[in-house]
């Protein structure tokens, strides 16, 4: 029922009571006559407009669903109050029209009696009616708080999972973007500064300025890859450095021993991990050639542990004396480092005078 009902009917069941009971006690015998009336018709009055008040909400809920639809948990709530609170309101009703077509009935004594017992009964029925419905109330207020509070919550996941999706359309879009820069660049690189070093390599009459352009041609080929490639079989990885390796290295008549893990293995490395791997194996033996003086060089590789890990030892004269402490400094090694930490791995050095070198690289899989 609408609010400006609820109230009405209240205003009227609290001061029919008091306003029979004050027209009995008035010493005016006109005053005092219309109290039998109005103990006989009071009840029915009373029902008659609560029965019309519900029959009229009833009729409007009906009539309009799609309102009860659209105010959403206001209007289960409001139900649930009316479900709650209708069984009492319609005994006192019913209550009333018994009793008010008994007193209308009756006469003298009976009439006198009947009236008195209503006077005690309705305000207590009434009392009982309010009292129900601000427990009514109360209950309904606790569930619109629930209500609320899971509304808030689901709401709140809603919000942290937007958020979670935007941050990973984000990141893919930046991917996307780096990814398509560097297949730019690579294509710059090998259209461009290769096809100038390839021309140096097959038209340089100087031995050397060709030997140098190859070099530099095939560092460039290896960029490109690292830039665009796809990840590598480590077996297929392994085959390259041996090759490499071991070519360069018979090349400074220094014997090369590799050792390599068996053929059972499945790990991939990224293409980044492979050519920082690459540039690092050159490193190490360019520092084997040029300052080692050794005539041995043992390279073992390994998986241990999801490692990847690369031992190199020479048998040569080892870093010297003066560069104790400071070995980043010099023969790359600082560069070879660096590389490593790239990967999330690292590249550790150990010499020393008369017992050569050792390089221990460790790279996560």
């Amino acid at each position: 029922m609408p609010l400006w009902q609820d109230l009405l009917l209240l205003g009227q069941m609290l001061l029919l009571p008091a306003l029979s009971s004050t027209l009995q006690n008035s010493p005016s015998p006109a005053t005092a006559a219309w109290a039998g009336p109005l103990h006989q018709f009071a009840p029915i009055w009373l029902a008659l407009q609560s029965l019309l008040a519900m029959a009229s909400g009833w009729k409007r809920r009906v009539r309009r669903p799609d309102a009860e639809a659209k105010d959403g948990g206001n209007a289960a709530a409001s139900r649930r109050q009316e479900a709650r609170f209708t069984p009492t309101l319609l005994l006192v009703c019913g209550l009333g029209l018994l009793a008010g077509a008994a007193a209308a009935a009756l006469t003298g004594v009976a009439a006198i009696e009947l009236g008195l017992a209503l006077g005690l009964l309705l305000p207590l029925s009434l009392l009982a009616l309010g009292l129900q419905y601000l427990l009514s109330f109360a209950q309904d207020r606790l569930e619109a708080e629930k209500e609320h509070a899971q509304f808030e919550h689901r709401m709140q996941e809603r919000v942290t999972e937007m958020e979670r999706n935007f941050g990973a359309l984000a990141e893919q879009r930046l991917e996307q973007v780096t990814e398509r820069e560097r297949k730019r660049i690579a294509a710059d690189l090998h259209d461009d500064l290769g096809a100038k070093l390839l021309t140096i390599v097959h038209t340089s009459e100087s031995d050397r300025i060709s030997s140098l352009a190859r070099e530099a041609l095939e560092e460039m080929r290896l960029s490109v890859r690292g830039l665009t490639g796809k990840p590598v079989h480590l077996l297929d990885a392994l085959g390259d450095w041996r090759a490499e390796v071991v070519s360069r290295l018979g090349q400074a008549n220094i014997n090369a021993e590799w050792k390599s893990p068996s053929e059972d293995i499945t790990h991939t490395l990224p293409a980044r991990a492979y050519v920082q791997t690459t540039r690092i194996f050159r490193e190490a033996v360019s520092n084997i050639i040029k300052h080692s003086g050794g005539t041995n060089c043992t390279i073992s590789c390994s998986v241990q542990d999801g490692d990847f890990v690369v031992v190199i030892q020479d048998n040569g004269q080892g870093i010297p004396a003066e560069l104790d402490g400071r070995l980043d400094r010099g023969h790359g090694m600082a560069s070879m480092k660096s590389r490593a930490k790239q990967m999330h791995g690292q590249c550790l050095v150990e010499s020393g005078p008369g017992w050569g070198t050792v390089i221990r690289l460790t790279i996560p899989l």
